[in-house]
């Protein structure tokens, strides 16, 4: 077995070695127990409990119980802070293995052992060092996650900037005043909309003819009556989907996928 083992003499003798949550008689082999404990030694407890939420082992359920019991015990027993505590040991012992026997041929009988573990998880304290070093970490987790998306961000209010954003490029398409490279400019003029495309009106609509809507972020086009028509702000029309197609457009993934179906 790797790693420390706090065993009950350190406890007897007075010696504080942190503290502990231990669960008995539990219906797993201690070797299997092992094998997931190994994971969190060493780990802070938040930490640790990740890894516990994501390890594909029935026994990973236990042990996060164990570890739950063990912050609970150092906040309210010991008044610790959850946030400076680390799996200082972790061990699993055997239990009582029960006996049990299936028939076989001839008269014969199989040994089954069903084999029991007991799990202890002992906490300890960060020093300042490791606890400064957890807590940059930490916070540089949150920090790119507010750059990812913004600290207050929704996904209604993401989707409100998208549109706004298409708006805002529609009417620099319509203006041609497009401040951009040259190869955009040159998209962006009039005479370079492909055959069968027109830009919106000024007023957002679709021009006569035109009942097909493009969006240029996305390179999709939506026909009237799909999922996704009424949502979308249209950038381009194309008066029929040949005219999308031709211009580099496409259907929806699960539209596409009903076609295929349809077809097949």
């Amino acid at each position: 077995m790797t790693g420390p083992k706090l065993n009950e003499a350190s406890f007897v003798a007075g010696e504080s070695t942190g503290t502990k949550a231990t669960a008995k008689y539990i219906h797993s082999s201690a070797s299997k127990a092992r094998e997931v404990l190994n994971l969190i030694r060493g780990l802070p407890v938040r930490r640790a409990d990740e890894v516990l939420q994501f390890t594909d082992r029935s026994v990973s359920v236990t042990i996060r119980k164990v570890l739950a019991s063990a912050v609970a015990n150092a906040q309210h027993n010991d008044e610790l802070d959850p946030e400076t505590l680390y799996v200082k040991a972790c061990f699993a012992d055997e239990g009582p293995t029960l006996k049990r026997f299936t028939p076989r041929a001839r008269g014969r009988a199989g040994r089954i052992r069903k084999r029991t573990t007991h799990i202890t998880i002992v906490l300890g304290v960060l020093d300042d060092d490791r606890l400064e070093i957890v807590q940059a970490r930490e916070s540089r987790r949150t920090a790119a996650g507010r750059r990812r998306r913004g600290a207050t961000a929704t996904p209604a209010s993401s989707r409100r900037e998208r549109v706004e954003r298409s708006r805002q490029r529609a009417a620099q398409l319509r203006d041609g005043d497009v401040e951009t490279t040259d190869t955009e400019n040159e998209t962006s003029e009039p005479e370079q909309l492909p055959a069968g495309a027109a830009l919106p009106n000024e007023d957002g609509s679709a021009p006569d003819g035109f009942e097909i809507k493009g969006n240029a972020d996305s390179m999709l086009y939506h026909v009237p009556g799909s999922r996704f028509y009424d949502q979308t702000v249209a950038e381009i029309w194309f008066a029929t989907a040949d005219d999308a197609e031709a211009a580099g457009f496409q259907l929806p993934p699960s539209q596409r996928d009903d076609e295929t179906e349809e077809q097949s």
